[in-house]
C-alpha cells in the first residue's frame, strides 16, 4: 500500500512539473522555456538597472528585441514571459 501511494505521488509530481515546465514555470526566476522566435539567436535582450531622479532604484529586466510586430512580445496574449512566468495581456496584431 505504501509503495503504491508513493508511486502515485511521484507520478502526480512529474505530471504537474511537466506542465509548468512547458509553460515557462510560474515560480519566477529564469527557466529553460525558449521562445519559438529565437531560431538560434537571442530574441531578447537585458535592460540594465538604473536609479531614477527621485532616488528609486529600478532593477534590470528583459525585453524582446524590437521588430515590426507585437505578436512575439512577452506582454502579448498567448505568450508567457520566461523570466517571470506571467501571461501576456495585450492584444495581438491584426492579421
Amino acid at each position: 500500500m505504501r509503495k503504491a501511494l508513493f508511486l502515485a505521488a511521484v507520478v502526480a509530481a512529474v505530471a504537474l512539473s511537466g506542465d509548468a515546465y512547458a509553460r515557462g514555470s510560474s515560480y519566477g526566476g529564469h527557466s529553460s522555456y525558449k521562445s519559438s522566435y529565437s531560431y538560434g539567436s537571442r530574441s531578447d535582450h537585458t535592460i540594465s538597472g538604473y536609479t531614477r531622479s527621485n532616488g528609486t532604484y529600478v532593477g534590470p529586466s528583459h525585453a524582446t528585441n524590437p521588430d515590426t510586430t507585437r505578436n512575439n512580445n512577452y506582454s502579448t496574449k498567448g505568450n508567457v514571459n520566461p523570466y517571470t512566468g506571467k501571461y501576456g495581456t495585450k492584444p495581438r496584431d491584426s492579421k
